[in-house]
């Protein structure tokens, strides 16, 4: 059988057949399977794509964008945000002006100093200290977790007991991971934490697709209001942390260094909405991607359980090419300019999609094939690079690897039972759930 990319790159000549519409809604509906051989074959067309976005209702039509389809592209968009600006907003669709004046601290759309002074900001306050302190408490976490698992016969709690009946592993394992450790890391105290968990879940409930539908006729979501909530609880606790700050990184971040600069209540709501929204959501997501991936490929699940330390990083790091969490992310053209053959013009809309980007021909050998030794890796993952690359990464990769070295050596014959159910999104790879079982090893 051929792969995607074979069957996508028939001589290098543009293949026949209608063009994949990734301005269509009902395309992010489709398999995800059906969606990256649809950008396989993108990638055989004159590259970039324009996609008209639909009516957004009462006449409005969205502006169409570009579409950034290879890892050449979406990695020169990345590195000159000079040119390919993050505002006014990186989501698609471009959010409304009411959720920009709310969220406009986000570091996610900004540009320029104002970006770089706040995540000067926040790359400061991950003293040593602090990040070492973090690595013993993800160790601790992942242990917990599997304590959490290995004792739930299969119950409330979403585990999955040793009589092999399914449980949730995103309930029970992926997303409790990252929550506990930036609740810790922040400085959450235990009893807000329940309350920030369900606005996080009511967040995360409205992105993509359905997010997409009732920005028609933008109008705020629940999610967004969950997230302005959250907002206010965070900023709340820094004005106590100024007061009376702590070890943690709240008051790292509201606390004025010898240069004056810190968060202000505003910029660390935003904050902490990118680490609840962004820093959960795809670790989580990454999580159970691992394991589905794991279970549907024994053969690299062996080789890695065999020597741990010698594969782990590159475990994590295909895992994240393979299931790429974050799908795209939006720029807007700063001036005219002129990438791959291609002219645009000031005011253009891009899409850089990274889905589609890690599974490059041209790049990655057998782009779709799960290859836990692929060396060299340089998936998009994280970013393409530049001053949006991913600021949670180091976290990332070691909530990854510690949870996974506590599942295999502990629970051996833990494993999916079942494919992951995909929430339709046009913006994240998100799993809802996913059956797993213990197992017997």
């Amino acid at each position: 059988m051929t792969t995607l990319a074979e069957q996508a790159a028939v001589g290098g000549e543009k293949p026949e057949g209608p063009r994949p519409d990734l301005g269509d809604p009902s395309f992010w509906q489709r398999p995800h399977a059906e969606r990256l051989h649809a950008f396989a074959l993108l990638r055989q067309w004159d590259a970039p794509q324009y996609f008209v976005e639909r009516e957004k209702g009462r006449g409005r039509r969205e502006r169409g964008f570009h579409a950034l389809v290879t890892h050449a592209d979406v990695v020169e968009a990345s590195r000159n945000p000079e040119v390919f600006a993050s505002a006014p907003g990186a989501t698609t669709p471009e959010p409304a002006r009411w959720v920009r004046a709310l969220f406009g601290d986000s570091l996610v759309n900004l540009d320029g100093p104002h970006h770089a002074q706040l995540r000067r900001i926040v790359s400061r306050s991950f003293t040593p200290r602090i990040l070492g302190r973090t690595e013993e408490d993800i160790r601790a976490v992942a242990a917990r977790i599997v304590d959490d698992v290995l004792a739930d016969g299969g119950g409330a709690g979403g585990g999955a007991g040793f009589d092999g009946r399914p449980g949730d592993f995103v309930t029970a394992v992926a997303s409790r991971m990252p929550f506990e450790v930036i609740c810790n890391l922040m400085g959450i105290p235990e009893k807000e934490r329940p309350a920030i968990l369900g606005q996080v879940n009511r967040a995360s409930g409205d992105t993509g697709v359905a997010r997409a539908a009732r920005d028609r006729f933008r109008m705020p979501g629940k999610g967004l209001r969950a997230l302005a909530s959250m907002q206010g609880m965070v900023a709340d606790l820094g004005r106590e942390r100024r007061k009376n700050p702590t070890d943690d990184l709240v008051s790292m971040l509201v606390s004025a260094d010898v240069d004056g600069q810190a968060l202000t209540g505003r910029q660390l709501g935003a904050f902490f909405s990118l680490l609840m929204v962004a820093g959960v959501e795809t670790t989580r997501n990454a999580l159970a991607h691992g394991l589905d991936l794991l279970t549907r490929h024994p053969e690299q699940r062996a080789l890695l359980m065999g020597d741990f330390d010698r594969y782990a990083d590159g475990a994590t790091e295909e895992i994240v090419r393979h299931s790429t969490p974050i799908i795209q992310f939006r720029r807007t053209l700063t001036r005219d300019h002129r990438m791959n053959g291609h002219t645009f013009r000031e005011g253009d809309k891009v899409v850089l999609f990274y889905a589609s980007a890690n599974r490059d021909e041209t790049v990655f050998t057998d782009p779709d094939a799960f290859d836990i030794t692929r060396s060299p890796n340089p998936h998009v993952g994280y970013g393409g690079g530049g001053p949006h690359y991913c600021l949670g990464t180091y976290l990332a990769k070691q909530e990854m690897k510690a949870l996974f070295r506590e599942l295999l050596t502990r629970a051996p014959g833990l494993r999916a039972t079942a494919a992951p159910v995909l929430v339709p999104s046009n913006f994240d790879n998100r799993v809802r759930s996913m059956p797993y079982t213990v197992g017997r090893g």
